[in-house]
């Protein structure tokens, strides 16, 4: 399929990619780093002929993990952020038509991170933001800010005004975190497990915490075919419709408006980043119909040969379990082009064979 859109691929300063070495050695084989390292800096040359071989018309480029989320200190954050996004949006001025870009933000404080999204948007063309779970901050850096709390309502305040997504993406356990939780079990830390341990806290955090119904608008992305939430989907509504909202009601305390499936079919997308699975993809779909999901590769974590060998390989079986070829079609590129307020760009209007 020509004209694919990804959504999840990451970039890293130059200068700075050697010095993540450490951070990318807990998600690449020791065999496959040095293409890694080569790859995290590739923004216009190789990512861009890869990506062409294999039927990539756009990619969304965005700061890798665990980019400005990992700064403890806020003026240092912010600072690196704006570096970051004037950075990126000068590698691919000349290329608007093979790349956009999601923007680093700090989020130590919510009205700045708004100020700074509008500038990369207005001024940019940004495509929204891109965050690495939650913030770390404190002298220590073991103060997590999460942005479920209503002080974090002047920041999806602008991501609604500016009708823009927000993608939430996965980052390592620090500190005593991952000395308590994974020092004794290394080898869950990433995909296995605790990608999907903290993004999907985070995300069910904004649900039950209210922050859709305030904002019922707001877009908000996450990768991995929704982080093992599609699964627990009947779980997890059970307890939150019988148990957790009664008790809330009983406490006083305020609870989302809705069932979890409303907030999935309506403020939330998923992509199949570094998910390359048919069957998983027919689960996720059976309960949120296509019109949610969003093709994505993982580059450079994952290979665009694997993502998009799944993808244009087994083209039959994924239309069949999406519900037909329109809905294969949306999938890879038609619904990102909505959701991104996308025109023309490389091989957006081709034919699918």
């Amino acid at each position: 399929m020509q004209g694919k859109i990804a959504l999840e691929e990451a970039f890293e300063i130059p200068s700075k990619a050697d010095q993540s070495r450490d951070q990318a050695a807990l998600y690449i084989a020791p065999n496959d780093l040095d293409r890694y390292l080569r790859q995290i800096k590739s923004v216009t040359d190789e990512r861009v002929q890869v990506s062409d071989a294999h039927g990539i018309g756009y990619t969304v480029v965005s700061h890798t993990v665990p980019g400005i989320q990992g700064i403890r200190d806020r003026s240092e954050a912010e600072s690196h952020a704006r570096t970051v996004n004037d950075y990126i949006s000068n590698e691919i001025r000349n290329h608007r038509d093979r790349l956009g870009a999601f923007a680093a933000l700090s989020m130590h404080d919510p009205k700045q991170a708004g100020e700074e999204l509008r500038r990369c948007v207005t001024e940019h063309g940004f495509h929204g933001a891109l965050l690495n779970d939650v913030q770390h901050a404190g002298a220590d850096g073991e103060t997590y800010l999460f942005y479920d709390q209503p002080e974090y309502d002047a920041f999806w305040k602008v991501c609604v005004e500016l009708d823009v997504p927000v993608y939430i993406h996965p980052a390592a356990p620090q500190g005593l975190y991952y000395q308590q939780q994974y020092a004794g079990r290394r080898y869950l830390v990433g995909p296995p497990l605790s990608f999907a341990n903290g993004v999907s806290l985070h995300l069910l955090g904004l649900i039950t915490n209210g922050v859709f119904d305030r904002f019922p608008k707001l877009k908000v992305i996450v990768g991995h075919l929704g982080e093992h939430i599609p699964f627990d989907f009947w779980r997890i509504n059970h307890w939150i419709e019988d148990v957790e909202r009664p008790l809330a009601k009983k406490n006083g305390d305020r609870m989302c408006e809705r069932d979890i499936y409303y907030y999935f079919r309506n403020n939330i997308w998923l992509t199949t980043s570094g998910h390359f699975c048919t069957p998983s993809l027919e689960f996720a779909c059976s309960y949120l119909g296509p019109e949610r999901l969003l093709f994505s590769v993982d580059y450079p974590y994952e290979k665009i040969e694997d993502g998009c060998g799944w993808w244009d390989g087994q083209k039959e079986e994924i239309a069949k379990a999406l519900g037909g070829k329109e809905a294969y079609v949306n999938v890879g590129r038609e619904n990102a082009k909505k959701l991104l307020k996308l025109g023309k760009y490389h091989d957006s209007e081709k034919p699918v064979q």
